[in-house]
């Protein structure tokens, strides 16, 4: 205000008075100036820079649900409402495009699990199901090969006769398979 009485009253050039106030920008002058002619109010600047820096601090889904839910039904910054709730301003900003993209669902930690189904697409659903059901497929198939195995070595023992030793040359056969 004080800015712009001294260009209004004692016509002070605008580059002048941000020389003067050490402003960036002359341009940051004139915008106040016009929004003081054309009646806006001009809303006080006060940063917070703790809410940016702000280390993080565990939260439930109950805590989220009430901070976001406090955030929308009051009309208070993300600045504000980090600050209140002692959280940083990015927590806020995605907990509440979350909530608004998927509701309290998508406030769900689901690190380590991936996406809980209720907030996957159509085709992130399709590629988790083929990707569980190739898992699914290899461990069938280990398991196969295993059971095969295990049927080969057991009719090897029963073909054996009682007292008589095996003979070098399938002893060396059987072990050329196992490398295999």
């Amino acid at each position: 205000m004080t800015v712009v009485r001294e260009h209004i009253k004692e016509g002070i050039p605008i580059k002048k008075l941000a020389r003067e106030y050490n402003i960036p920008s002359s341009t940051t002058v004139r915008n106040w100036i016009i929004k003081y002619t054309k009646g806006e109010e001009n809303r006080s600047y006060s940063p917070k820079p703790e809410v940016y820096t702000m280390k993080g601090r565990k939260t439930t889904q109950k805590e989220k649900i009430n901070i976001v839910k406090d955030y929308l039904s009051n009309g208070m910054s993300y600045k504000d409402a980090a600050k209140k709730h002692q959280v940083s301003y990015n927590n806020v900003y995605s907990w509440v495009q979350k909530y608004k993209e998927h509701g309290p669902a998508g406030l769900v930690d689901g690190r380590g699990r991936g996406k809980s189904e209720s907030i996957q697409t159509e085709e992130e659903r399709i590629r988790a199901e083929n990707a569980a059901l190739k898992a699914r497929n290899e461990y069938l198939e280990t398991e196969n090969a295993a059971l095969k195995k295990l049927e080969e070595v057991e009719r090897e023992l029963m073909s054996r006769r009682p007292g008589m030793k095996r003979s070098a040359k399938r002893l060396k056969d059987y072990k050329k398979k196992d490398s295999k």
